[in-house]
Order: structure tokens, then C-alpha cells, then sequence
């Protein structure tokens, strides 16, 4: 039972998983609260953070009696830092959560009918699965409420900090003392850099005042046991800067690839600017299944390399080629997905709007010594076209992988228009991939369903479709 109180209420019962990380708790007269760090089957005060007729957004403030199926955070930062928010949730009912949420957000979303949805293929690995990590440094620290409180209103010394911006703050940092998103020597190298610099009185960035010099670290390892270091400074000093990357070296003796970037501007990002080899031979090599790729600081490639083989594996088995095909690959990036499923095709062709992807596309085809693979940079609306067709052939099947935001209504046109036999989506958000496919399937039927988890510990989920067009 709940009571309500100046936009707050007592002993609210969360019920169910809604979606996007939160659950739901319902009041007396129905209005449904998506409650934030909640699971099932918890008794909680909550305070509304936004309010709407019908519905409300809510915070925790007290967990009266956890769930049955509560267990402890493995991680000393949890609910501080933002990440691996589940952690507090058994790893088969977080993947039960996300198969549901796919199959809620296709159906309600879309409307759409679907066959039986395959069961959800989860992360063999659910903590050091990622490949890629990026710390900020801070001028500020972060401070917790109860800090907050504690301080009474008198004000805090400045104090710096290494570790991951805080949820919902461009300027304040939540200091970290192990992550246990990436496997070592991360925490190893965390721990050093945060040391030496303390000792060293090195200056981190400053977000409001734009201010500082140390701005951000980026570190990438491989499953062949390959290190890329990247580290982002506000402008050079140059004297402090090989000191710096001299003792990464040395605290890190067999790092692979070190380089820096000087970013002057107001954001973090870099794909602007140019990154400067100063060890190594400025890439690292992963590989997924036979085939070899070249990571460079600026490549995409996805995080988790396990799951991301699997990932790959559902979309070579929905495409089910026998070697005689030409394969559309949309949205393809650095070409992973053709290149994994090239030695089942005739003829690979990628497209993708970021230049710099396609040249790693096109290099990652080389080293794999592919003559069957082609790409090619731009807008795919704009870029297919008769000629296209005339010179790389019809798509007997065509792969997306857009973005979170999905395709574009435009291209959606025309692959209407194109009505190729087979289209297989992979998606890294259910809820625009249901938009998508709502418009799709007035020629195309969904054959199958397969969600996957690339990220335990997060509400985030991938999802594979493959549409078949009607006769």
C-alpha cells in the first residue's frame, strides 16, 4: 500500500520491469511510477522527479525491505558512478528481463506479430568484457548527497579526480578505485596514473571553466593481448607530456600502442583530431574467428569481442548463404560484419557514411587478403542507384546495423523500393528497431527473433531480425 505525500510516497510495491533500466510501481488510483534502481518485488519511499497525468518518474530514497531476489553490488561504486547498474540483479534475471523487454517493445511499439522470439543468448563473460574504456580527469570530484549534507553548507576544498562522469553532470567526476568493466592491466595502470599525478600536481581539465590540461585516458586491449593507450591533453607542455606517457610505458612495459591527442576545443571528441603515435606501431590486432582486425585509436569495433563473435554468428546463420550471394552490409563501419560473413558470400558490399571507417574497412579487407569485399562512403538513400547496382550487383540479402536512433525514414523508402529477398537488422535498441520495422513488414515477414546481451549489468540489449519478403 502507498501513501501519498508532497510528491513522495511510502511503502510503494514495485511490481514489474518496465524498460530502459527502471521498474514499475502502482499506486491506489493507478498511476504508474518507472522507479530507477528498483527490482521487483522491492518496498521503497520514492520521490518524483516527473510528473505527468497518468504516470511519473521516481527515485529511491529508503528501500524499506529488498527483493527476495536482491543480491549484493560486487563493486564498492555502485549506484555512484552510473555504471553496471544491475548489479544488484541476478544475471539469468536480467537477461529474462531483456528477452522481455525485446518481445514488450516489438509488440507494443511496432504492433508487430512475431514468431516465437529464440532465447536470449547471454554474455559468457559478465564482468572485464570490455575491450574499450575511456577515464576523464576532473578538477571537480563528485560529491554524494549524504557528502552534501554532511558539509553543512561549508564549502569544499578543490579536489581532482580519475574515473567516469557523474550520471547526469558534464563537470563532476566520481572517483574511482577499481573498475571492473576491463580486465587488468587497467586498474593497475587506474591506480599509477591517479599516484603520479597526484604527485606530480598535474592539472586536470576544468568542463566549466574549459580549462586544464589532462582531459581524458583511452584504453583498448585485445584478446590477443594487445594494449592501446590514448591519452587526450587540453594543449601540449611538452616537457610534462613525455614524462607522463614515459611512465606509462614503464608502469605498463609491454603496451602495445601509446599515443596522444591535443584537443583545444569545448568537447571530448577526437575523431576530428589528429592522434600522435609516440610508441609502438600505432594499432592493435583483434581477431573474430579466422579473421584479423586492425584497431587504430580512432576505429569503431564492438566492446565486448566475445559476445561480439556470437552477435556475428546470428547474423551469418540468418543469412543462411551458400556462397553464391551478394551481400548489401549498411551502416557497415569498419566492415566487421561482411568481412565475418565474406567467406560465405559472393560478393560483399559495404556502405557507410564515415570515411575514415571505410578506409579501416578497406584496410581490414586487405589484411585478410578479401577480394570479394567492396566499400564504399556515403549516404546510402543517395548512393544506391541502377549504376550502383549495374557495377556491384542486386543484394541478395541486405544486413543494417544502424544506430540507436535506427534508419532513416528515407532509406527505409528504398529498401521498399529495392524489396531485396532477405533483410537481416541488428539492432542496439529494440524500440526504434520496432518504428523500423512496423514500416518494413507492409512487404517483408519477421522469420526470426534473437535477442543478445553485450552488456551485462546494463538495460542496454542487441537484437536480431530477419525479414523475409512476401511472395
Amino acid at each position: 500500500m502507498s501513501r501519498r505525500k508532497k510528491q513522495s510516497y511510502e511503502n510503494l510495491e514495485i511490481s514489474a520491469y518496465a524498460a530502459e533500466g527502471k521498474s514499475i510501481g502502482k499506486l491506489e488510483d493507478g498511476k504508474v511510477l518507472f522507479v530507477e534502481n528498483a527490482i521487483p518485488g522491492d518496498i521503497v519511499h520514492v520521490r518524483v522527479v516527473k510528473d505527468k497525468k497518468s504516470w511519473a518518474e521516481a527515485k529511491i530514497t529508503a528501500l524499506v525491505a529488498p527483493s527476495p531476489n536482491r543480491i549484493p553490488a560486487f563493486c564498492s561504486h555502485f549506484g555512484v558512478c552510473g555504471g553496471c547498474k544491475w548489479q544488484m540483479l541476478p544475471y539469468e534475471l536480467q537477461i529474462q528481463y531483456k528477452q522481455q523487454q525485446v518481445i514488450d517493445q516489438l509488440t507494443r511499439i511496432g504492433q508487430l506479430s512475431l514468431p516465437p522470439v529464440l532465447p536470449i543468448l547471454g554474455s559468457p563473460i559478465q564482468t572485464y568484457y570490455r575491450n574499450k574504456i575511456e577515464f576523464t580527469f576532473s578538477k571537480h570530484r563528485y560529491r554524494t548527497t549524504e557528502e552534501l549534507k554532511l558539509a553543512n553548507d561549508t564549502p569544499f576544498e578543490l579536489e581532482p579526480a580519475m574515473g567516469f562522469h557523474a550520471p547526469g553532470l558534464f563537470d563532476k567526476v566520481v572517483p574511482l578505485d577499481q573498475c571492473y568493466l576491463q580486465a587488468e592491466p587497467t586498474n593497475t595502470l587506474l591506480t599509477a596514473l591517479k599516484n603520479y599525478c597526484k604527485e606530480q600536481q598535474l592539472e586536470f581539465y576544468d568542463f566549466k571553466a574549459q580549462a586544464g590540461w589532462l582531459r581524458n585516458i583511452i584504453i583498448r586491449i585485445t584478446r590477443t593481448n594487445e594494449l592501446l593507450v590514448n591519452v587526450i591533453f587540453k594543449h601540449d607542455q611538452e616537457a610534462a607530456r613525455i614524462k607522463l606517457l614515459d611512465f606509462i610505458i614503464a608502469t605498463v612495459p609491454n603496451i602495445t600502442s601509446l599515443h596522444y591527442t591535443i584537443n583545444p576545443k569545448v568537447n571530448d571528441t577526437i575523431y576530428d583530431m589528429p592522434v600522435i603515435t609516440y610508441y609502438g606501431k600505432g594499432f592493435i590486432e583483434e581477431t573474430l574467428e579466422r579473421f584479423k582486425f586492425k584497431i587504430s585509436p580512432k576505429s569503431f569495433f564492438q566492446t565486448n569481442t566475445y559476445q561480439a563473435e556470437n552477435l556475428y554468428k546470428v547474423v551469418k546463420a540468418f543469412a543462411n548463404l551458400s556462397g553464391s550471394e551478394t551481400v548489401y552490409d549498411l551502416y557497415c563501419g569498419t566492415g566487421s560484419i561482411g568481412i565475418f560473413l565474406s567467406d560465405k558470400a559472393k560478393n560483399i558490399v559495404g556502405i557507410e557514411a564515415v570515411e575514415d571507417a571505410i578506409l579501416d574497412a578497406k584496410e581490414n579487407a586487405a589484411w585478410n587478403k578479401l577480394s570479394n569485399c567492396h566499400f564504399y562512403t556515403g549516404d546510402t538513400a543517395k548512393l544506391i542507384n541502377e549504376a550502383f547496382f549495374e557495377k556491384n550487383g542486386f543484394p541478395d540479402v541486405i544486413i543494417t546495423d544502424p544506430p540507436r536512433a535506427g534508419m532513416h525514414p528515407a532509406l527505409i523508402d528504398q529498401l521498399l523500393q529495392i524489396k531485396s529477398p532477405k533483410i537481416v537488422y541488428v539492432s542496439c535498441n529494440p524500440a526504434t528497431q520496432a518504428r523500423d520495422l512496423q514500416s518494413l513488414t507492409t512487404l517483408y515477414k519477421i522469420e526470426k527473433v534473437q535477442p543478445v546481451d553485450m552488456f551485462p549489468h546494463t538495460h542496454h540489449i542487441e537484437n536480431v531480425v530477419l525479414l523475409s519478403l512476401i511472395a
